[in-house]
């Protein structure tokens, strides 16, 4: 006979299986099998094994392949990927077409020292954007006053208006950001790869050559994608030259493999609608953090989404079995769903990141749905219209309303001066986007006051 299984040990074996599961991928990320006989032919040597004298070069350019038209910005002559460096360059001239709303490249290469790395047939090259497109931050602005907030700090103390590179000012389209950072990282491993177990996303950075039988890899040369950060955004209109500041550090292997799935994750979340705000949360995660944290991290937060899951799990199933409200708030109900979905609009207004506007969305739906069983709505439809029923209240369900409204009635003596004093402060004192922003941030403070 088969035992029977309850809906939620079926849910708690899925998430035992998805977390050994992940476990298991993370550490085929981070551990790659190394070659057994380095005198094999399936070995592939590290070109770094031989100490080679190298140098870093970076150039500016319009395209991403363009053999001309490129601008040497920095070098380092006698190049250690063993060491470490974040030098700040002030001179990175941007061309009319970049100050016009347009892209700028910046080319790396890590080639022989002495060598012009266009000629150098042992060079590793990649190719980073220095801009991007967001669409600008609306300025803040008093209510009261309507002074932008904007011209207010310029005057104080930032000559930099927050514009686009060449926008002429606020749009709502998106412009030309310029990305202050470029994080450049080596493996200094001396690894040995196997041809037979050379994994996938270190094939794409793999670069070989012949030398006699054997076969030799170049440098594995990443551009830390992860490293560029909203905050890191310079956005100025009228400066022809900006900022840039490069680093430098070694990398080990399986870190390198991780940022490489890491940074894939975040470019295909983009694809999906994610905007460059989603990205930069997303990217703080792994960026500001420690791994060994990361993983802890990881299995709080997995074990948080099981345990939110069986709550509302829980929630759904008790307000599904209940028929009478007596002893039971049904303005507390009511004023708990207002409450979630003016949370909803305050995340949605502050563009917050789709990972917590989602689940919020969610639980606001079930708080509507609570509504229509506390006040027994019937909703049937006649004509493609909606028509609304509502059921009547025995005298038990009547005597828990009555005493209801009576401690709603003191609540309010204390609630309405302390919403309405929230609200008027809020307009004079603090600065917001529109009417709307001051609304929805009046109401979320008249909730959170209580």
């Amino acid at each position: 006979m088969f035992l029977k299984t309850s809906f939620t040990t079926l849910i708690v074996g899925v998430f035992v299986v998805y977390v050994l599961h992940t476990c298991w991928v993370m550490y085929g990320i981070v551990y790659t099998k190394p070659c057994d006989s380095p005198k094999s032919d399936k070995c592939i040597l590290p070109f770094l094994a031989g100490n080679p004298k190298l140098q870093l070069s970076i150039y500016t350019a319009l395209q991403p392949n363009a053999e001309g038209g490129h601008t040497l910005i920095h070098k380092e002559d006698l190049f250690d990927v063993n060491s470490k460096f974040e030098r700040f360059v002030v001179n990175v001239s941007l061309p009319k077409k970049t100050r016009n709303n347009g892209t700028l490249y910046a080319m790396i290469f890590v080639h022989q020292a002495g060598v012009n790395p266009w000629q150098d047939q042992r060079k590793v090259h990649s190719v980073a954007q220095l801009t991007t497109y967001m669409v600008p931050k609306p300025a803040e602005i008093s209510l009261i006053s309507r002074e932008d907030q904007t011209m207010q700090k310029r005057r104080d103390a930032n000559p930099a208006p927050r514009e686009g590179i060449g926008s002429g000012g606020a749009s709502d389209h998106p412009t030309s950001h310029w990305r202050s950072r470029l994080t450049l990282n080596i493996v200094s491993d001396h690894f040995l790869f196997d041809r037979d177990y050379l994994p996938a996303d270190v094939h794409r950075y793999l670069r070989v050559f012949q030398n006699g039988k054997k076969i030799v890899y170049l440098p594995l040369l990443f551009v830390d994608e992860l490293s560029n950060r909203v905050k890191d955004l310079v956005i100025n209109s009228t400066s022809k030259e900006l900022p840039l500041t490069i680093s430098y550090d070694s990398i080990s292997l399986g870190r390198l493999r991780f940022w490489i799935h890491m940074q894939d994750a975040v470019y295909s979340l983009q694809q999906f609608g994610f905007t460059e705000k989603d990205a930069d949360e997303i990217k703080g995660i792994f960026v500001d953090t420690n791994l060994y944290f990361l993983a802890l991290t990881f299995f709080v937060a997995a074990f948080h989404l099981l345990f939110d899951f069986l709550a509302f799990k829980n929630d759904i199933s008790f307000w599904k079995q209940k028929k009478s409200m007596v002893g039971m708030s049904s303005k507390a109900v009511l004023w708990r769903c207002f409450s979630t979905i003016v949370i909803v609009l305050y995340l949605f207004d502050e563009q917050t990141s789709l990972l917590v506007l989602i689940p919020a969305g969610i639980g606001s739906i079930i708080e509507v749905w609570k509504v229509k069983k506390a006040f027994k709505i019937q909703v049937s439809w006649k004509g493609g219209k909606p028509t609304f029923q509502y059921g009547k209240s025995d005298e038990s369900e009547r005597r828990t309303e009555e005493y209801d409204t009576l401690a709603m009635k003191y609540l309010s003596y204390l609630l309405y001066p302390l919403c309405i004093g929230g609200a008027v402060y809020a307009l004079i004192f603090l600065r917001y986007k529109s009417w709307y922003s001051w609304l929805i941030n009046s109401l979320v403070n008249g909730k959170l006051q209580p």
